[in-house]
């Protein structure tokens, strides 16, 4: 199974191999073996699912210590602009964002290490998005960043009259206002 690396340390893009025939298609979306070779040594415990209409905007959402999550995120039907921020102090991209285009067409995951905030637009009338945990949800360590703090500069691809966000998600600090907690291994 493929990973791509990306600019930022650990953050990778996972792109399995499509078996596809004239019945269809068939892929492994996670196979602990394959994730072990790649050095990614993961027990993942929790599995999440989310439906949104186009335009929603969730995130930027993480957990604090000791609660934080590993993610593997990937789209059932639709598709979605993913969006993380390394939130780790001492990392060299330490507040850099990175995005992709995650479809259920494309079959792309993206692997998000501890210490990340993520978020997700929806560029389909629907998506449906599935993400697989290494830590169980925490409701006290909950928190995140704004989805629109101009440091970050995000691009989710929607026209801000056809955003949706959460008033929760309208109601969180910027970058610079949140305690950073995350240490760069």
């Amino acid at each position: 199974m493929p990973f791509v690396e990306t600019d930022i340390p650990g953050l990778l893009v996972f792109e399995p191999k499509v078996f596809a025939d004239s019945r269809g298609y068939f892929f492994e979306s996670y196979n602990e073996r394959n994730f072990k070779e790649h050095g990614l040594n993961v027990r993942f415990v929790q599995d999440n699912e989310s439906s949104s209409s186009y335009g929603v905007i969730r995130g930027l959402h993480y957990q604090l210590p000791p609660h934080t999550q590993t993610k593997l995120v990937r789209v059932l039907d639709g598709g979605i602009q993913d969006v993380v921020v390394d939130m780790r102090e001492g990392s060299p991209t330490f507040g850099k964002t990175f995005s992709v285009e995650l479809t259920s067409a494309n079959k792309k995951q993206l692997f998000i290490p501890r210490g990340f905030a993520h978020g997700f637009s929806v560029l389909s009338e629907q998506a449906v998005v599935l993400y697989k945990c290494d830590e169980f949800y925490n409701q006290p360590s909950e928190n995140g960043i704004r989805f629109d703090d101009p440091r970050l500069g995000i691009d989710w691809r929607i026209p801000t009259n056809n955003a949706i966000i959460s008033d929760k998600d309208k109601m969180l600090p910027l970058f610079n206002e949140v305690k950073h907690c995350f240490v760069y291994e």
